[in-house]
């Protein structure tokens, strides 16, 4: 049974998405949030990847991708910086306690 490889990708693309969506929307857990919305972002790099590579147009997609992850990082230290300030002024990483922070 020879199954192609960009269908095992797919698959590969559409699990890390519906684990990433899982997290950010079950948790309830500030840094759970973050690392869903880091495994989320992979699979769309990962299917970012497999557009390249079936339109024939490697360089493009890796450009793509190294500019991608770049940004998701810097999204994902701003995010912990402010996850380290909210439990530090209220104590609790849950996500229902920001709504007591004054505006």
């Amino acid at each position: 049974m020879n199954i192609p490889a960009p269908l095992v990708v797919l698959i590969v693309v559409l699990g890390l998405a519906g684990i990433g969506l899982y997290c950010v929307l079950a948790s309830r857990n500030l840094i759970k949030v973050i690392i869903g919305l880091q495994i989320l972002v992979k699979g769309v790099v990962v299917a970012f990847m497999l557009a390249a590579h079936l339109t024939q147009n490697e360089n493009f997609g890796q450009t793509l991708a190294l500019t991608i992850i770049v940004a998701d990082t810097i999204v994902a230290v701003v995010g912990l910086s402010l996850a380290v300030q909210i439990r530090l002024r209220t104590g609790s990483l849950d996500v229902k306690s920001i709504s007591s922070l004054k505006r």
